[in-house]
């Protein structure tokens, strides 16, 4: 009974937020700043058809040279909407089904973790706060960061996770929280390295509170194995950075110290379609949500004078810091506090202190665990409230619905696109957008030294390219692969427009040979007669250490479900 009541209210959830995916069930598409997601998720389609497992290289992007793009950036999002590609959806329909994926986990993961402090009232409550969070609007319909946005949704999932395997020491937990955490690192890195700081508080709060050792690595085991999860990505794009001009992106129009936002910002600020600039006069908004906002301080306010002026109300009754949902809420004001902090020019030390930090670029970024807090903290008025009037339930109900229409309101008409452009998938996916108009946007994944083309016609038409004394008979080339047979005269260079990567080996005649770096691809020394070339993407050392690393930790996240730790073993620790 009690999961049919689970399942009614994440129905009723899901229903709840239609008005926040409501425009990606119609024709056409809407500009994005980041308008290179149908490219991607058309790249990822293509790299999988391909059979390409795990994807790094993309083929048509990088000026058509192809950049190991998934190596670096948030591939997690881009293998859903690959994967839709590959079953015949076309990369725009993909590509919505994505971002309402995106959207529906974001409400079911905060109702998960919400309703086990608040009850399934509080917990929609609570999850429909998240959803229609302004960042969240944000992310999809102003900055397009669908990445972003997809970590954002296995946010609440990690707390919970954690939390339940500190309380419960159970296996289940530790793989549902590892696989969530393992979510966030792989749908945005810079939101796990936010998070992660936050997780390791919570836990120490936990331990503190109670001294429980086998319970604390139970939670400590979420981190661990999520991140050992998400081997196979992260330590290819920590240590195999510095063939590509990534860097590049830190610093500049993106120095963290001109993308602070002023306080009154926080509170209200006008919605646009615009940048983030050095003033606070900007042309988006980083307003965290009138409704998110004076909830989650009600409940703050509520809470501390129940605590002190009111021993018999039942969440706060007991030790106050030996319950772990108090821990957790006070835990909350904390980071609520601290997020807002961060996003403050007062905070300009810390961010110039901490390793790192510069790679976040902009701090409002804080505003997505800003989000999460307001949203959790809220949670607790309707609890409250439903603890008021607990023998008035009309009344109670009434009022509750009031406040969620007030949310969908007032909160989701900022989940409208600017305008809606009439175009179909193959606008995004014809041989021009994927070459030059998308990679114009992001070519930060091609060499530092990578000569980018400055005009369309500069773009190398073939994958071989002939010299004066060769011609290419035949050439045939997929994601990660190209065959061509040659001729040559006399010994003449070939050139090849890949840029280079350390993972290409090029074979001629299938013996393995070394080839030259140019500014735009490689060249090969061919010397007279007719030959075979074949190239291929072969994964580097380091990432065969990683895929491995990832099914290790993954097999052994399993085998902890398979061969559950004993009772009376976890009774002797």
């Amino acid at each position: 009974m009690r999961k049919l009541e689970e399942l009614f209210f994440i129905a009723i959830l899901i229903l709840l937020s239609y008005f926040s995916f409501s425009h990606l069930f119609i024709s056409g598409f809407f500009p994005i700043h980041d308008d290179t997601q149908v490219a991607r998720v058309f790249g990822m389609g293509k790299a999988l058809s391909d059979g390409v497992f795990p994807v790094r290289w993309i083929e048509d992007l990088g000026y058509g040279y192809g950049y190991p793009i998934f190596n670096f950036y948030a591939p997690l999002s881009y293998y859903f909407g690959g994967f839709l590609n590959i079953l015949g959806f076309d990369a725009l329909t993909s590509t919505k089904i994505m971002i309402f994926a995106g959207i529906v986990i974001s409400g079911i993961s905060m109702f998960m973790l919400t309703r086990e402090f608040w009850g399934n009232w509080g917990g929609l409550f609570s999850a429909l706060l998240f959803v229609y969070a302004p960042y969240h609007a944000l992310d999809i319909y102003v900055r397009g960061d669908i990445a972003e946005s997809w970590a954002y949704g296995f946010i609440p999932l990690v707390f919970w996770g954690a939390l339940k395997a500190y309380k419960e020491k159970r296996w289940i937990f530790v793989f549902l929280g590892s696989l969530a955490f393992a979510g966030v690192i792989t749908s945005h890195n810079l939101t796990a390295f936010i998070l992660a700081p936050f997780m390791v508080v919570l836990i120490s709060f936990l331990y503190l509170a109670n001294k429980k050792r086998t319970n604390l690595f139970y939670s400590l085991f979420v981190l661990f194995f999520g991140l050992g999860i998400s081997s196979f990505y992260v330590f290819p794009a920590i240590f195999e950075m510095k063939y590509t001009d990534v860097l590049s992106q830190i610093g500049g129009g993106a120095d963290f110290r001109d993308h602070f936002v002023c306080l009154f910002q926080l509170w209200d600020s006008p919605w646009g379609f615009g940048g983030s600039t050095s003033s606070c006069i900007d042309g988006m908004s980083f307003k965290i949500g009138r409704i998110n906002l004076l909830f989650a301080l009600l409940s703050i306010l509520v809470f501390f004078g129940y605590r002190f002026l009111n021993k018999k109300v039942k969440f706060i009754r007991g030790k106050f810091l030996k319950n772990e949902k108090s821990i957790f809420f006070s835990f909350s004001i904390l980071g609520f506090l601290i997020s807002i902090f961060f996003t403050l020019s007062i905070s300009k030390i810390f961010w110039e202190i901490i390793p790192f930090m510069e790679f976040l670029q902009y701090p409002w970024r804080f505003l997505i665990l800003i989000s999460f807090f307001s949203s959790f903290l809220a949670g607790f008025s309707v609890w409250f409230i439903g603890n008021l009037f607990r023998n008035n339930k009309i009344f109670y109900y009434l009022l509750s619905a009031v406040i969620i229409l007030f949310i969908i309101y007032f909160q989701g008409k900022l989940f409208v696109p600017q305008t809606i452009l009439e175009y179909d998938s193959s606008y995004y996916t014809n041989e021009e957008a994927l070459k030059w108009r998308t990679s114009k946007i992001s070519d930060e994944f091609l060499p530092q030294s990578f000569e980018v083309p400055k005009k369309i016609n500069e773009i190398g038409l073939k994958k071989v390219e002939s010299g004066s004394k060769g011609e290419v008979l035949y050439q045939l080339s997929k994601t990660g692969e190209i065959h061509a047979s040659l001729r040559s005269s006399d010994t003449s260079e070939f050139k090849i427009n890949i840029p280079f990567f350390p993972a290409w080996e090029v074979y001629l005649d299938n013996k393995k040979v070394p080839f030259n770096i140019g500014k735009r691809g490689v060249g090969l020394d061919v010397p007279k007669g007719e030959h075979a070339l074949d190239v291929y993407f072969v994964q580097t050392p380091l990432e065969k250490f990683s895929n491995a690393l990832s099914l290790v930790f993954l097999f052994a996240l399993l085998a902890g479900i398979i061969f559950p730790i004993s009772k009376s073993n976890e009774k002797n620790k």
